[in-house]
């Protein structure tokens, strides 16, 4: 049995905002990792190095323009978690001229992994929050897992 991590966030900042910042890596790059290649649709990779030693790998599983997000996930080189193993979806909802975030991580082989990821994705969605709306969420810090 695998777990899952679920959260939301609202972003004031409208739906086509947010999805550039989670499709365009010059946007994604101000909030989360040091390099990004992505290419936002159905087949197309997602691969973000968060610094020398950690890079996710995923590919694009579904596309719909300022609404939806899905793409496998994994670390390179990390046998809990290795590429393709997880799932992320990302739904976008208009909220009172802004955006509430739905995120799911699904397919991690553990609480403790779980846990682990729910720790880097709630700094991370908070530094979305801030970039998305136009603010500076400052130089990132590394997250202790």
């Amino acid at each position: 049995m695998t777990e899952t991590y679920r959260s939301e966030i609202e972003i004031a900042a409208p739906q086509a905002t947010v999805f550039a910042f989670l499709t365009d890596p010059d946007k994604i790059l101000r909030w989360m990792g040091t390099k990004a290649t992505v290419e936002p649709y159905p087949g197309g990779i997602y691969l973000l190095s968060m610094n020398d030693t950690q890079t996710a790998r995923g590919q694009f599983t579904e596309v719909i323009p300022v609404h939806r997000l899905a793409y496998s996930f994994g670390w390179e080189g990390h046998e809990n978690v290795p590429p393709g193993s997880g799932l992320i979806e990302i739904d976008l909802v208009e909220k009172d001229g802004g955006t509430l975030v739905r995120f799911t991580h699904g397919g991690l082989p553990d609480e403790q992994e779980r846990a682990s990821h729910e720790k880097g994705w709630n700094h991370y969605l908070r530094r979305l929050a801030v970039a998305a709306a136009g603010g500076d969420p400052g130089p990132d810090r590394p997250v202790d897992a």
